[in-house]
């Protein structure tokens, strides 16, 4: 009975411990406050990202120090020959502000580890690079925010180069044998990194103003030989993340996905998602991060580049499923954008210029408006617009099933000209089409001048 009675108290013990132990959390704020606080990011919808570092030299990609499995004293050349002399931030920010993007993302350190901003824990930046000698992250800041432009930094959790950082799956020096890790890992302490890390996202996050946005990049806990949580001590460096800013918005990528405040923003790269991404049934805050071609940073020989039509469909498509596109540019190791990202940045301009009111303050269309085949919605809930995207033109009328008695105005946004409507009737359809609910649009035969026509509905 006596033992009984022990194991009772100690059960009760437990959950009562259990019950009290707080849920790990980085942060206390309400989700209305985190929606105030997101308000202008999910607003804007459409940013440039930039990676550029030393792989701009070989340009054979910004992983080329891992694919080609290239040695830290090999690599130290392309340190030595850094030499950005038409480095001009300037008419970098002028570009993207052209685009149409309100807000950029600049790799301040990649996973080759080289600094482009000003640090006092490593001799391998910018500052130091012979040719360079110039903090290039400082020049950025004040650039983009002259244009108008939000500014965000993305920081590299991983650092091929750094003395302690453990080699692992993904490091350039991975041994084909696994039992070969213990003793190239001889001597390396991930304490001293992760104090390392700590203290250049201080000087980030404290030597160049407010700073809109924070990329922390990269996470992979799965199977041996990877790395998360543990590694980076992503709860600490979280929280010191919120405490010198406390209005920035962080993505997601610090493996924090089920601590409360871990993240903000979820971040699906290098493809299309099938709907409003979820994250325990509720729709969560999301941008995709894609790139021009098949590789982040500059890659001379790449020519698998995307098109101005499959750009814009990207952006439009990301708005419509309540999103945000991230579009990466890589400079050259000169420290300009190669003819092919001026042209498509100014593609995309031409269209933005007449057609940026479906994106900004855009999202998803509201239930009962559904998408016509070829075409995309999105939906500016403060302005109750309702925009068609025309992927591809229609002969002369557009079916809207379902639409009756919930347009006011129809009209074309690029020149904002006249489009009249009514029911559909026999006359202008096939009779298995109608239906009283639903309208017709008359288009004119011949398709705007326009990359991807815009359909402004002013909705009852």
């Amino acid at each position: 009975m006596m033992m009984k009675v022990c194991i009772l108290f100690l059960s009760m013990m437990f959950l009562l411990a259990s019950a009290g132990k707080a849920q790990p959390k980085i942060w206390d704020e309400t989700e209305q406050e985190k929606q105030e606080r997101m308000a202008w990011w999910t607003h804007d919808r459409f940013g440039m990202f930039i990676h550029w570092g030393l792989y701009a030299l070989p340009a054979r990609h910004e992983w080329v120090m891992r694919y080609e499995k290239i040695p830290v004293e090999d690599y130290e050349k392309y340190f030595d020959l850094f030499e950005p002399d038409l480095y001009n931030p300037r008419e970098w920010a002028k570009m993207a502000k052209a685009a149409g993007m309100k807000y950029a993302v600049i790799t301040t350190k990649h996973h080759e580890g080289f600094c482009l901003f000003k640090t006092d824990y490593t001799d391998y930046q910018a500052l130091n690079a012979p040719l360079c000698r110039k903090d290039l992250i400082r020049e950025w800041v004040e650039a983009f925010r002259a244009e108008g432009l939000k500014v965000g930094f993305y920081y590299s959790l991983l650092d091929w180069h750094h003395p302690d950082f453990e080699i692992d799956r993904i490091h350039p020096q991975a041994p084909k044998d696994p039992k070969d890790y213990k003793k190239l890992n001889k001597g390396k302490d991930m304490d001293r990194y992760r104090e390392y890390v700590k203290n250049q996202v201080t000087e980030l996050l404290t030597n160049y103003g407010k700073i809109d946005l924070m990329w922390l990049d990269y996470s992979y806990p799965k199977g041996e030989y990877g790395k998360g949580r543990q590694d980076w001590d992503s709860e600490n460096l979280m929280k010191l993340v919120r405490k010198l800013q406390p209005g920035i918005i962080v993505n997601d990528r610090a493996d924090l996905l089920d601590v409360p405040g871990g993240w903000d923003f979820s971040t699906p790269e290098q493809y299309k998602v099938a709907k409003w991404p979820e994250r325990d049934g509720k729709k969560i805050p999301w941008e995709t991060c894609q790139t021009f071609s098949g590789s982040w940073g500059y890659y001379r020989d790449e020519a698998t580049w995307k098109d101005n039509r499959q750009l814009l469909g990207l952006l439009i498509e990301s708005v419509s499923k309540g999103g945000n596109l991230l579009l990466n540019v890589g400079p050259t190791a000169r420290g300009t954008f190669d003819q092919r990202a001026q042209e498509r940045l100014a593609g995309l301009g031409k269209w933005m210029a007449v057609n940026s009111p479906s994106i900004y303050g855009c999202t998803e269309a509201p239930a009962g408006f559904d998408a016509p085949d070829n075409t995309l919605l999105t939906y500016n809930p403060e302005t109750n617009r309702l925009y068609v995207h025309l992927l591809d033109y229609p002969l002369g009328r557009l079916l809207l099933k379902g639409y009756a008695g919930k347009v006011k105005y129809a009209q074309f946004l690029h020149d904002r000209s006249e489009l009249r409507f009514g029911k559909a009737n026999a006359s202008v359809t096939h009779k298995d089409e109608l239906d009283e609910k639903d309208i017709l649009l008359v288009l004119p035969d011949v398709r705007p001048d326009v990359e991807i026509p815009v359909i402004e509905l002013i909705l009852n």
